[in-house]
């Protein structure tokens, strides 16, 4: 199958959580994909429960093309917001329709508790994290999201935007040791292969 066969969006397995159901969000979401000529490769997994993490984070662009992947696939994946963003009025709402969900980072229980048991209390729950934490290129990443994923017990599914072939990516999920280095060292080494065109070596 050459690229302009393949479909703009990927099927989502039956335990992928999902939104209500919106013929005219998914049409939102297929639309802007195809109109910037955007497509995704590879395969979600059929797991309940994970921490999806997106890089490089390299543009605010990143953002919109995600959101329109969401809308389009019908996904229901959560990403940490401030809880104070959500006391603005009407914003709140917005945002919790978005997948955004209200972190409280001054609490006794701090964002990677919070996080792990939120996931550890629902049937279903895929968590959006960007490892590198900001556009700027970084040698070190954020461990947040290794943290989190290892304290609910849940694997790591990587995802990337590649802008050169306008292409959104899901890999293979990672199961996590007790070596956090180990873990994220083995992380970084796929996303060099995706980066080098290498995009199934896992």
């Amino acid at each position: 199958m050459n690229d302009d066969q393949r479909p703009t969006v990927l099927p989502l397995p039956p335990n992928a959580p999902r939104v209500k159901p919106s013929a005219f969000t998914r049409w939102i979401g297929q639309t802007a994909l195809r109109v910037g000529g955007w497509r995704m490769e590879g395969e979600f997994p059929d797991i309940p429960k994970l921490v999806l993490i997106g890089a490089p984070h390299s543009s605010n662009w990143d953002g919109i093309w995600g959101l329109a992947a969401k809308l389009a696939l019908g996904l229901d994946i959560k990403i940490l917001g401030k809880d104070s963003l959500f006391k603005i009025p009407v914003m709140g709402l917005v945002l919790r329709r978005l997948g955004v969900i209200p972190v409280d980072r001054s609490a006794a229980h701090g964002v990677v508790e919070q996080s792990a048991a939120m996931i550890q209390r629902a049937e279903k729950f895929w968590y959006g994290l960007a490892p590198e934490g900001t556009r700027k290129p970084v040698e070190r990443w954020k461990t947040g999201f290794w943290k989190i994923a290892k304290a609910a017990g849940v694997p790591v599914l990587p995802a990337y935007f590649h802008y050169g072939r306008k292409v959104i990516g899901i890999g293979a999920p990672f199961a996590l040791g007790d070596d956090m280095a180990a873990d994220l060292a083995r992380i970084r080494e796929w996303y060099r292969g995706v980066s080098r065109g290498k995009l199934h070596d896992v």
